[in-house]
């Protein structure tokens, strides 16, 4: 009887807690990350926009201040963490995913990568950035554990889109939607 109770419990937390994940997903769609800038001494608000507005430009990506809803920089665990993510959230989906494919195709076509430099940096202006999707906590650790077994050489491809976690073994193969802990140890099992 207990048993029964505790299995439908662990199944009503489990719905409940992929309920939270998708409506978390949906909250963080039209965001994005900007990864390793060095924060500036009294950074405001004002700074980050700047940024952003910087970075767009650089892409040659029509985005306008008014496209940015919010603009912050993620607290690190310890006050020394100086190059803290930045988050900016966009009014559109669209415009995010815009964004994130000029950054690729920049870093593809410009034997210079996106640096400190494309976001107006005068100082530590080689310090390269990353652009990438705004993860949900639990999608931050399954792509950590799929990069993981991209890296064992289990799988040759791993990536994330609309902020779910991707893994392919190779070019002609099917991707596989990384949904849980759970299967990314089953995957590392099978190979």
């Amino acid at each position: 009887m207990l048993e029964t109770q505790a299995k439908e419990d662990r199944k009503y937390i489990t719905l409940l807690e992929n309920k939270l994940e998708e409506t978390q997903l949906g909250t963080r769609k039209p965001n994005f990350v900007i990864k390793n800038v060095p924060r500036k001494n009294n950074e405001s608000k004002e700074d980050l926009i700047a940024m952003a507005m910087c970075l767009s430009q650089s892409l040659d990506c029509k985005m306008a201040r008014y496209d940015i809803k919010d603009i912050y920089r993620v607290r690190g665990k310890t006050n020394e963490v100086q190059n803290s993510p930045i988050v900016v959230e966009t009014g559109s989906t669209l415009l995010k995913a815009e964004i994130m494919a000029m950054g690729k195709a920049f870093n593809v076509k410009h034997k210079t990568k996106l640096c400190c430099k494309h976001l107006g940096f005068k100082t530590q202006e080689d310090t390269p950035i990353f652009i990438a999707d705004h993860l949900t906590p639990k999608a931050s650790r399954l792509y950590f554990l799929a990069r993981d077994l991209a890296k064992s050489g289990a799988y040759k491809f791993c990536w994330t889109a609309y902020g779910k976690v991707y893994l392919k073994k190779d070019e002609q193969s099917q991707p596989i939607t990384v949904r849980s802990e759970d299967q990314v140890h089953q995957l590392m099992i099978r190979n």
